[in-house]
């Protein structure tokens, strides 16, 4: 091979691995977007199938719904809840979701952000 057929062959190599890193990043995306996605379903699932057991009458049926503030399950509408925002953060984090500004709301696929820890831990 000539030294011009060579250097054509590597900027036809170079332009192909560009196409193809361009989609595999479109498919990292998309992964990305199915595993929010299915997290999603699971916990929606999850709440369901609680609902449907306090109605069907498994288990023990609680008397109020389970979004209802712990305040308001004893009468003192008045009282703010302090650390309730906080214990929602915390709450969505142990379900595997970022609640730092950097990725707040996608799905954490890489285990612990330390931006998150570093904002529960204020």
């Amino acid at each position: 091979m000539e030294n011009k057929d060579i250097f054509n062959h590597m900027q036809t190599l170079e332009s192909q691995m560009g196409k193809f890193h361009g989609q595999f990043g479109v498919l990292m995306q998309e992964v990305k977007r199915l595993l929010e996605e299915n997290q999603q379903l699971r916990l929606e699932n999850e709440k369901m199938r609680k609902i449907l057991k306090s109605e069907t009458g498994e288990g023990t049926s609680p008397s109020v719904s389970p979004e209802q503030p712990p305040s308001l399950l004893e009468g003192d509408e008045d009282i703010d809840i302090v650390g309730e925002g906080y214990d929602n953060l915390a709450r969505l984090y142990h379900e595997g979701f970022h609640i730092c500004n950097v990725y707040y709301g996608h799905l954490r696929t890489e285990g612990d952000c330390l931006f998150c820890l570093s904002f529960l831990n204020k």
